[in-house]
C-alpha cells in the first residue's frame, strides 16, 4: 500500500485471500533502469546456470515501503518512503538485487515547514511518502521526485546517491504517489494520481511542467489505482500501478506516454511468502545487465512495517511480462539473479555502530528534523536535550533505526554522568504505541526504569505519556539498555526490555510490552534512542555504542 494512503481511502487494506497469477511489465535498457532502446526482453526458456543458488524472501526484513528500484550500470539502488523521519527518502544500494546496504537519502532535512521540526506542530504520517528515483544519463544526475502534504511537489538531484543533494526545483503540482521516466531522449515525465492517472511532462530543466493531461480513469469494479512506476520498453509506454493493498496493473501505451492506455491485470490477492504477512504489492520492475527481469514489491507485515520481496517476471511474446509463481503463490525462494559477482561486498544491515567521524551513518534516522546544534558524533553519540516536555512524541532529537526481522535485539551503552534533574534518556520501542527502558533523573538521583503506556489517536495526537511499570536503583555512571522485538507479521508480538551494569549479565525489567500491529500508522516499530528534559535544557548523555543482533 502506498505510504500516502490516508482513512478516506477505505479500499486501502486489501485482505489475502487465494492466489492469481497474471503479471505484465516493460523493460530498461543498461546504464539507465527507466527508459529503454533495448528490443523486448528475452523469452522465458534460459536455462538457469548450473548449480545456482537461492535467495530467501524478503530479501530485507525491515521496513522500506513504496519501493522505486533502478539499475544505472552493474548497480541498483532502491528509494522508498520515510514519512516524518529526517534525513527522507532513503536510498539503498545492492550489486546482486538480495544484498543490500545504505547508500544515503534523497532528502536530506524535511525542510517543508516547522512541524518537522516539532516546532508548533507535528509531521507524524506526513512528509515523504511514495516518491520516485530516476537517473538521468544525458547530464549524469540522479533525480528524487515527491510530494508533500498535497501541497507542492519537490526534486531534489545529486551526481551521486551518497550525495550531497540539493533542492532542484519547488513546483506548484501536486504529483501524488508519482512516478519519473527519464526517455530515451532524456524528457523527463511524471506519472501520477489516484484513480485518475495522469502523465505531465516537464521542462528540460526540470524546473517546471510543460504539459499535464489525465490517461485513464480506473473501473469501478477495481476501486483505487496509484503508486505509479512509469517505464518505455521499445517504443511502448508503461504505467505501473497498485490497488491497495492487494493488487498490482499495468497500463501500456503504444502512442506515446500521454496514451491511450490499455490496462491488464498483474496480480490480485496473491498469497505473499512471509507468513501473516499480506500481498507483495506497490513496487517496481528492474532489468538486470544479463537480460533478466525482477519485481520488487512490499509485504504488509506489522508490527514491523512493509518489508520488500523480490520475484524473477518473464514476457510474453506480445510484451506483458508474467510473474513466475511458486505452486500458485509468489515464493519464498528463488534462484538467485545471474550477475557477475560484485566488486566488494556490501555493508551488513545489521552489527555494530560506535559513532566514529563526524556524520551519522544513513542507517539512522530522527524523529523529525534534529535540532543540530544538540548532538554530536566522533568516539559517541552525545544527546544534549533538545525539548522541556514530558511527551517523548514531542521532544526532539530522538535518532531511530530500523528493527531487524523476524526477532531482533538493540543494544546500547549509555553514560548518564552528564544528565540533570528532570532529564530522561533510554531506548524505545518508538511507533504510535510506545514504550521504553532508560533514565529518570530527579532530585539528584538516577532510576533505572520501564515505562509504556506512550500512545497517539489517530490523528497522531499524544493520549497517553507513559506510565512507569518498574524502577530499580542504579549505581555508577554507564549502564547497559537492550530491547528485543519479535515483529512477525501478527497480533501479540512483544518486545522485552533489560539492563546490564557489567555489559555482560542482562536482567529483566518491567512486563512485556505487546506491540500494535494495526496498519494506520504506516511506518512499522524502530529502535529509538532519546534524551529529553522535564524541567530545563542543558543535560547531556553519550551512548558510546549501538549494537542490532539477531538470534
Amino acid at each position: 500500500m502506498s505510504a500516502s494512503a490516508q482513512p478516506h481511502f477505505p479500499s486501502r487494506r486489501g485482505m489475502l485471500t487465494t492466489a492469481t497469477g497474471l503479471v505484465a511489465g516493460f523493460a530498461m535498457p543498461l546504464g539507465n533502469a527507466r527508459s529503454a532502446h533495448a528490443a523486448l526482453p528475452r523469452a522465458a526458456t534460459q536455462e538457469p546456470p548450473v548449480a545456482a543458488a537461492s535467495f530467501t524472501n524478503p530479501v530485507i526484513w525491515q521496513d522500506f515501503a513504496d519501493i522505486d528500484i533502478i539499475r544505472v550500470g552493474d548497480t541498483y539502488y532502491y528509494s522508498a518512503s520515510t514519512m516524518h523521519y529526517s534525513p527522507g527518502a532513503p536510498i539503498l544500494r545492492s550489486y546482486d538485487l538480495v544484498n543490500w546496504e545504505f547508500a544515503g537519502h534523497s532528502v536530506p532535512r524535511l525542510d517543508f515547514g516547522a512541524k518537522y521540526d516539532l516546532n508548533g506542530g507535528r509531521g507524524y504520517v506526513r512528509g515523504v511518502w511514495a516518491s520516485s528515483l530516476a537517473y538521468r544519463p544525458g547530464n549524469r544526475t540522479f533525480y528524487w521526485l515527491g510530494q508533500i502534504d498535497f501541497a507542492r511537489t519537490y526534486i531534489y538531484t545529486a551526481t551521486s546517491v551518497e550525495g550531497p543533494w540539493a533542492r532542484h526545483a519547488d513546483l506548484p503540482n501536486v504529483y501524488y504517489d508519482a512516478g519519473l521516466l527519464v526517455d530515451t531522449d532524456n524528457t523527463l515525465y511524471v506519472a501520477y494520481g489516484n484513480s485518475q492517472i495522469s502523465v505531465a511532462q516537464l521542462s528540460p530543466d526540470a524546473r517546471s511542467e510543460v504539459r499535464s493531461q489525465q490517461v485513464f480513469s480506473t473501473p469501478a469494479s477495481i476501486g483505487t489505482l496509484e503508486g505509479s512506476r512509469f517505464y518505455k520498453i521499445n517504443g511502448n509506454y508503461y504505467i505501473f500501478l497498485t490497488r491497495p493493498a492487494n493488487g498490482q496493473y499495468i497500463l501500456k501505451s503504444t502512442s506515446g506516454p500521454f496514451g491511450p492506455y490499455t490496462l491488464r491485470q498483474v496480480l490480485l490477492n496473491l498469497p505473499g511468502p512471509i507468513p501473516g504477512g499480506g500481498v507483495p504489492h506497490q513496487g517496481g520492475l528492474v532489468q538486470t545487465q544479463n537480460g533478466q527481469w525482477y519485481y520488487m514489491a512490499f509485504v504488509d507485515a506489522y508490527p514491523g512495517g512493509r518489508v520488500p520481496a523480490l520475484a524473477p517476471v518473464t514476457w510474453t511474446s506480445d510484451g506483458w511480462p508474467q510473474l513466475q509463481l511458486v505452486n500458485g503463490t509468489w515464493g519464498t525462494t528463488y534462484t538467485t539473479p545471474n550477475l557477475p559477482p560484485p566488486p566488494r561486498q556490501v555493508e551488513p544491515l545489521t552489527g555494530v555502530d560506535t559513532f566514529q567521524g563526524t556524520t551519522l551513518k544513513p542507517a539512522w534516522e530522527w524523529n523529525h528534523n534534529p535540532d543540530n546544534g544538540r548532538w554530536s558524533v566522533n568516539n559517541g553519540l552525545r544527546l544534549t536535550t533538545a525539548t522541556v516536555t514530558n511527551d517523548l512524541y514531542a521532544a526532539r532529537n530522538t535518532l531511530t533505526h530500523r528493527i531487524q526481522g523476524p526477532t531482533s535485539t538493540a543494544t546500547i551503552t549509555l553514560d548518564h554522568a552528564q544528565m540533570r534533574d528532570g532529564d530522561r534518556a533510554g531506548l524505545a520501542m518508538l511507533r504510535d504505541s510506545s514504550a521504553w527502558i532508560g533514565l529518570k533523573r530527579d532530585n539528584g538521583t538516577t532510576r533505572l526504569v520501564m515505562v509504556d503506556g506512550l500512545t497517539m489517536d489517530g490523528n497522531w495526537n499524544t493520549t497517553g505519556t507513559g506510565t512507569e511499570r518498574a524502577t530499580t536503583a542504579i549505581t555508577g555512571t554507564r549502564v547497559w539498555l537492550r530491547a528485543a522485538a519479535d515483529i512477525r507479521p501478527g497480533t501479540g508480538r512483544q518486545a522485552r526490555f533489560s539492563y546490564s551494569t557489567n555489559g555482560t549479565t542482562y536482567t529483566t525489567l518491567g512486563p512485556a510490552f505487546t506491540l500494535n500491529n494495526a496498519w494506520q500508522f504506516f511506518m512499522g516499530y524502530r529502535y529509538a534512542i532519546f534524551n529529553h528534559a522535564t524541567q530545563a535544557l542543558g543535560g547531556t548523555v553519550t551512548v558510546s555504542r549501538f549494537e542490532l543482533t539477531t538470534p
